[in-house]
């Protein structure tokens, strides 16, 4: 693979940058992109075309923009093979785990399709009170204008899909940027909805953390889609002022196996989920919070699931974990490890680093309180936390300053049900762990876990505005 020097996408034109940065194949340590280094010039440009082409998107038929979306996903599918490949070699993902991103991501774009000829207001019954008598209102829902969406390197595609396809929905323009770890990937996926006929301005792109910068502090982008880190959040959040955002940021990942939990089937499931992505998931699972009568047992078959994961190269189809994104990812992973272990967690599993790949951890019996179950690590190491008492994770759950989601391994309806009015998160799976997401739900956290909401009708609501019209008739 020849490093590809990466163009910017402004006005419906292809333009070079000034300057660039290479991004190397974690695995291979060999040249993949040349990345462009957007500054105040090239950020400018892509607002402007956007704000141009503003009024043309928001009269744009919604059945035409659904088209425009079906052709792209219909790409994307045939394309497939080359959008996994580009991922696998760009972020070190494990070359299966790219292929079924690409497979969610047609259904992303079809299900925004769906939404697109679904936007409706809503009749409000001003008949309720005495100074309404007599009067009809209708709450419509129009375009928001300028959407700017910042993308993450862990699901490229898809999560770039989850703010392309919901904008393009609403009506809305975008400029695009994507994660300099990831801007291949997602420039592929750019020059799909191109070829499906986005028109001018509909779609722009600028690269590196300075374009990040510029855009969320520009007051032409009228709404900022974010899903990144949790300290990133917190400066866009700074930085949006009044303008409507949605982040979609970190969290810690707790699973609760509660005393009548399979502890079988939970060892399976919590194996294979907390090293999916090589634990590169907000929603991976990191924390385990097992009664006190079942965590020994379910800790050491938790560790024989994640005995047969394979690591390895990420373009070899039977490799279940590929490397993190980085050396640095790695090495910040394994030190925060081995400082666990000092502080008194039991390594039932030390996962050994070879450059940007570290073989998994497990962890019993760390301190709840330990950074390594409070903070969020990012990378291959699960802990096993035993508990005496429900009440205690249901608390360490809501002390925590994340709160994305959880998961619930019981057979007691009751408990699920407190479970559900108790625990301050975004979503709670009974039956599953906090590692789960289907492309059409709403999805989203509390707290430092972010605000708003994903998923393409609920991103549509986000992306878009209420006006009431009143009738004196």
């Amino acid at each position: 693979m020849t490093a590809q020097r990466i163009p910017l996408l402004i006005g419906g034109e292809w333009r070079e940058a000034r300057s660039f940065s290479l991004r190397c194949d974690p695995y291979r340590g060999d040249a993949v992109a040349e990345v462009p280094r957007c500054g105040r010039e090239e950020v400018d440009a892509a607002l402007a075309a956007a704000s141009a082409a503003r009024e043309a998107a928001a009269e744009t038929p919604p059945a035409e923009r659904a088209a425009l979306l079906r052709r792209t996903a219909d790409l994307v599918r045939d394309r497939s093979g080359m959008l996994a490949e580009t991922m696998a070699r760009e972020t070190g993902k494990a070359i299966a785990d790219a292929r079924r991103e690409i497979d969610r991501s047609v259904s992303t774009l079809d299900i925004s399709a769906e939404e697109a000829v679904r936007i409706a207001g809503e009749h409000v019954p001003m008949d309720s009170s005495p100074n309404g008598a007599g009067k009809l209102a209708l709450l419509m829902r129009y375009p928001l204008g300028v959407v700017a969406a910042i993308t993450p390197f862990n699901a490229p595609v898809n999560l770039t899909c989850h703010k392309l396809g919901p904008a393009i929905a609403a009506g809305d323009t975008v400029v695009l940027k994507p994660s300099p770890a990831s801007s291949l990937t997602v420039h592929r996926l750019v020059e799909l909805f191109q070829e499906a006929g986005a028109p001018p301005g509909l779609i722009n792109t600028v690269f590196g953390e300075e374009a990040g910068a510029l855009l969320v502090e520009d007051a032409r982008a009228d709404f900022i889609s974010f899903t990144g880190s949790s300290r990133v959040g917190a400066l866009i959040s700074r930085a949006a002022g009044l303008r409507r955002l949605a982040l979609e940021l970190g969290g810690n990942g707790f699973t609760i196996l509660a005393e009548d939990a399979d502890i079988d089937a939970a060892a399976a499931i919590c194996g294979a989920n907390s090293m999916r992505l090589a634990g590169q998931s907000c929603v991976s699972v990191q924390n385990i919070a097992v009664h006190e009568s079942l965590a020994r047992p379910f800790a050491e078959k938790l560790a024989a699931v994640v005995d047969t994961l394979k690591v390895g190269d990420p373009l070899a189809g039977d490799t279940d974990i590929g490397t993190l994104i980085d050396e640095a990812a790695a090495i910040r992973v394994d030190e925060a490890v081995a400082r666990a272990v000092s502080g008194g967690a039991e390594g039932l599993r030390r996962g050994g680093r070879a450059g940007a790949q570290l073989a998994p951890s497990v962890l019993f019996a760390p301190a709840p309180e330990a950074p390594i179950v409070c903070e969020e690590i990012f990378g291959p190491a699960v802990s096993v936390v035993p508990y005496r008492d429900i009440e205690e994770p249901f608390a360490w759950v809501n002390r925590s300053r994340y709160g994305l989601q959880t998961g619930l391994f019981t057979q007691s309806l009751p408990l699920a049900r407190r479970a559900m009015k108790t625990l301050r998160t975004g979503g709670l799976v009974v039956g599953g762990t906090s590692t789960w997401r289907a492309d059409e739900m709403p999805y989203g956290g509390v707290g430092d876990s972010g605000i708003g909401r994903e998923g393409p009708r609920y991103a549509i609501r986000e992306m878009s505005e209420e006006r009431l019209a009143i009738f004196n008739v």
